[in-house]
């Protein structure tokens, strides 16, 4: 099995997501099927099933997360050579040569990917376009609308 890259802050909101589900979600679930047990004839019991339906999902997902826990590979950006090499964990600002717009992004593991908060999956395009280049390298980025280029305004270890 492959090794899964991750930000510290990653690996810690996994595993808050793992407390979380061992300890609030399942006896949650728990105790909803309970209730709707005793609420009688199970085969027309809409309450029961959707609470069974519920708890596969959270036993689905404990698995799931405890699998990429155990496989994880933390990378601690701050505790990297600071040599200004885009790698996983840093972040970069962009300009986009075209248009001259900034934009910012942080490298990271698959699962912590999220655009709307500038986090992009190190197996990107874009992320695939940065790895290896330093502040002022020009980059071209194969995107679905075609070829964009950008230059590396800096690279921040934090």
């Amino acid at each position: 099995m492959e090794n899964i890259p991750m930000t510290v802050s990653g690996a810690k909101a996994l595993e808050t997501e793992l407390l979380k589900l061992k300890d609030i979600s399942r006896p949650r679930v728990i105790e909803d099927i309970a209730t709707a047990r005793a609420h009688g004839d199970l085969k027309e019991n809409a309450e029961y099933h959707a609470a069974k339906e519920e708890q596969s999902f959270i036993e689905g997902r404990i698995k799931e997360v405890e699998s990429k826990l155990s496989r994880m590979q933390v990378i601690d950006v701050t505790k990297l050579s600071q040599n200004g090499r885009c790698v996983f964990g840093t972040t970069i600002t962009l300009m986009n040569i075209e248009d001259d717009s900034e934009t910012t992004y942080q490298i990271v593991g698959e699962d912590e990917a999220d655009i709307a908060l500038g986090k992009i999956s190190c197996y990107s395009p874009i992320a695939s376009a940065l790895m290896g280049n330093e502040k002022g390298d020009e980059v071209i980025v194969k995107a679905p609308k075609g070829d964009i280029a950008y230059e590396i305004l800096s690279v921040e270890y934090i």
